[in-house]
This record gives C-alpha cells, sequence and structure tokens, in this order.
C-alpha cells in the first residue's frame, strides 16, 4: 500500500528520498566493451546467442526484414504510427537552430556555425518490452538535425528477427540502418565500430542497467544523451481532480519498472485517501500488477501539503521526470515549476500523451536530473564551430591589450603571437 505522508510532519529526507539502484555490473560491462572492442563481429553474434538466444548469420536488418516486418503491421497502428510522428516533427521542428554571424565595423567578423553531428546512434529496447515510440523520439530529431546517418540497434527475438512493431516505426522515422544487437554489447559496437556496425558520434536511447553503465564507461569517445534511472512520475493534484484518473495515471509508471517511482502532492487529505482506495482496485486488473505493486509499496509516495504552492516548491525540489498539474487552472502554476522534465498540464493530460502522440520528447532526464539537464531535442544532434577574422588593421588596434592580458596569466607565447605581428609592421 502506498505510503502517505504530511509534509511538516515527517523528516524531509523522507519526503526527498529516492529509491536507487543497488546493482553493480561495472565490471561485467568492462569486460563485454573490451570483447567488443577487440573480437568485432564474431563477438557480437556471440553475445546475441548468448543473452538473445538468437543465432544469427548477419547483424544488418536487410530491405527485405524492413518490408516484410510492414506487411505484417496492422493499417490502423501505421496510421497511428504516421500520426504520432507528425505531431513529434512540427514540435522538434521549431527547435531548429540557426547560424549567426556578426559583421562588426572596422574589419572584425565573428560568427558560429550550427553543424549536425555525422552518424547517430540509437538504441532501442526488443526484448519483452518493445518501444516503438522510442523510435519516433530518438530518430526524428536526429533526422531534423540533418545527421548524415542514422544508426538504430535493437536486440532481436529468439527467431533472429526484430520485432515488426519496431521497424515499422524505424521506417516511419527515416531510419537508414538497423542491426540485430542489444545489451552493453550494442552499445560497444556504435563507439567502438566493428566489421558490420559504423562507430557513431552520439548514442541515445534507454536501456536495463547494463546499457546506462555501458553509455557511462564509453562516454568521451562518443557523446551520450544521459544516464537515465528509473521511471518517474509525479502528480500534482487539488481537491477537484478525479481519484480514478490520478491513480491511473501514477499507475502508467509504475508498471514500467519495480524501482519507478509514482508520487501524488495534493492539499487534499480526502484526495489522498480516494486515491489509495484507487490504487487498491485497479492494480490487481493491470497485466503488469506485480512490477505496479512492488513499485507503489516501496517507492510510491502520497504526499499532502498545506497549499498548491508548497505543493509546486515540493515538486521542483524533487525534479521529476514526468510532473502532471491535475488543477483547476494549470497554467497559473507553470511559471513557478522550475525543474521537471515535462510537464502535462490539467485533468485531461495524462503523461501517456507524451510517450506516444503529443509531440514532445518523451526521452527525458531523471532522478532529480532535471535541475540541470533537458529533454533530447535536436539539439543533442548538432554541434557548433566558432570562427573570427580580423584584418590588419582591426588586429593592429587590439594586438597590446592582446599582449598585456597574455602576459598577466605568465604565457608569454601567446603574448609573442600578438607583439611579433606588430613588429612585422
Amino acid at each position: 500500500m502506498i505510503r502517505i505522508l504530511k509534509y511538516g510532519e515527517v523528516p524531509n529526507s523522507e519526503i526527498f528520498a529516492r529509491t536507487e539502484p543497488t546493482v553493480n555490473v561495472a565490471d561485467i560491462v568492462a569486460d563485454i566493451l573490451a570483447t567488443v572492442k577487440r573480437d568485432g563481429d564474431k563477438a557480437l553474434l556471440a553475445f546475441t546467442e548468448k543473452f538473445d538466444k538468437a543465432k544469427l548469420d548477419a547483424l544488418q536488418v536487410t530491405p527485405e526484414e524492413r518490408a516484410e516486418a510492414l506487411s505484417e503491421i496492422e493499417p490502423k497502428f501505421l496510421e497511428v504510427l504516421r500520426r504520432a510522428a507528425t505531431n513529434i516533427r512540427r514540435f522538434h521542428e521549431r527547435q531548429v537552430r540557426n547560424s549567426f554571424i556578426l559583421n562588426e565595423e572596422n574589419g572584425v567578423v565573428v560568427g558560429q556555425k550550427i553543424i549536425p553531428i555525422d552518424r547517430a546512434g540509437l538504441y532501442v529496447p526488443g526484448g519483452t518490452a518493445a518501444y516503438p515510440s522510442t523510435v519516433l523520439m530518438d530518430a526524428i530529431p536526429a533526422k531534423i538535425a540533418g545527421c548524415r546517418e542514422v544508426v538504430m540497434v535493437t536486440p532481436p527475438q529468439a527467431n533472429g528477427k526484430v520485432n515488426p512493431v519496431i521497424l515499422a516505426a524505424a521506417e516511419v522515422a527515416g531510419v537508414d540502418r538497423i542491426f540485430k544487437v542489444g545489451g552493453a554489447q550494442a552499445i560497444a559496437a556504435l563507439a567502438y565500430g566493428t566489421e558490420s556496425i559504423p562507430r557513431v558520434d552520439k548514442i541515445v536511447g534507454p536501456g536495463n542497467a547494463f546499457v546506462a553503465e555501458a553509455k557511462k564507461q564509453v562516454f568521451g569517445r562518443v557523446s551520450i544523451d544521459m544516464i537515465a534511472g528509473p521511471s518517474e512520475i509525479l502528480v500534482v493534484a487539488d481537491s477537484t481532480a478525479d481519484p480514478a484518473f490520478v491513480a491511473a495515471d501514477l499507475l502508467s509508471q509504475a508498471e514500467h519498472d519495480k524501482l519507478a517511482s509514482a508520487v501524488l502532492i495534493t492539499d487534499s487529505e480526502a484526495l489522498a485517501m480516494a486515491v489509495n482506495t484507487e490504487l487498491e482496485k485497479q492494480i490487481p486488473l493491470l497485466p503488469r500488477a506485480e512490477i505496479a505493486r512492488t513499485s507503489i509499496d516501496n517507492n510510491g509516495k502520497i504526499i499532502v501539503v498545506d497549499d498548491l504552492k508548497t505543493a509546486i516548491d515540493v515538486a521542483n525540489e524533487l525534479a521529476p521526470e514526468h510532473l502532471e498539474l491535475a488543477v483547476d487552472n494549470p497554467f497559473d502554476y507553470l511559471d513557478g515549476v522550475r525543474h521537471a522534465g515535462s510537464v502535462f498540464m490539467g485533468k485531461y493530460c495524462p503523461e501517456a500523451l507524451g510517450d506516444y502522440l503529443a509531440g514532445p520528447n518523451h526521452t527525458l532526464p531523471t532522478s532529480g536530473t532535471a535541475r540541470f539537464s533537458n529533454p533530447l531535442s535536436v539539439d543533442d544532434f548538432i554541434k557548433k564551430t566558432q570562427y573570427t577574422y580580423y584584418t590588419k588593421e582591426a588586429f593592429g588596434r587590439v594586438a597590446e591589450d592582446l599582449a598585456y592580458f597574455a602576459g598577466k596569466e605568465g604565457l608569454d607565447a601567446h603574448a609573442r603571437s600578438a607583439t611579433i605581428r606588430l613588429e612585422k609592421n
């Protein structure tokens, strides 16, 4: 049963506590990375047979396999995928940055170029839980950014095929190449390259503890999006919220993972009790009831506060991945939200809208990192290069200041690079 806590009557350490994964897979992952770096495709095929029970002759998904997968998809699902992709494109197209140039007077030009990364690598889970939504959310911003190639890795099923819904989403999103490999070994392939799989410049996408650890270990050789923790939802609700809606929304994240966190903050003790009752009604009805039950019992909380301003303050301190404002006039509270991955406004805007259809990205900062990091966006697939131009006359006007500044840092060669040009005049 979920805990009900009265803010101000229990220690803040209990209010703000988070359950952190305790499994340590660093050494196992390091061995996998080293093996793939050394043995390439041979290692990938061996790991795929060991972990996914799939014996493969080749790693790349063929055009024929992609076409076959499309033919197996229900037309209605394909239509929904395309509708979701349209919304995701429309949102992310507004994120595109432009290069700029400043033509200053007297012979000075400075500017910044926006350049897409050459190759993006997408990790997409594909085992017991297949997430075509992740394909759309990760691939579409990369394509909008202008990446030359978008490469996807995803574990195969035991029959050696990729789940057709994953391949269908890849077709809709425009993924260039797809490979049948998952786990830490897939991250290694993207980071180091193998005979079949090209090395990428950035790896994005969620995964289990092995995938997260592998991304952490290869960071620096390649860029990554984030180290994602367990799923989180925080609902701020007033007395007018429907307890059945709130409970359903909490469970939408609790069913992800036994470590997932579902939190309600409310100024209504009556709503707190009603939501608790609804959770007990709804959990047994879920196919993933065991996972949801563990999440709610171990990590779930209902925090009762005196007023909604306090609720927003507590929410900011928790900095959740997903924040729902299930209140009247939610836009009145939006300015007060400082730390949240994505905000869902009103009583008819469940977090699931953000997972699938609305358009904003669902790859979000977790574990309180919304205090300083961002949702996945087009920005993740670009880099910036600065440039500077001075004419001879313009440089002559600043050379002495430049040499003086360098001298203050004790860098005489820096200063000399300025004064030598003055001496040649």
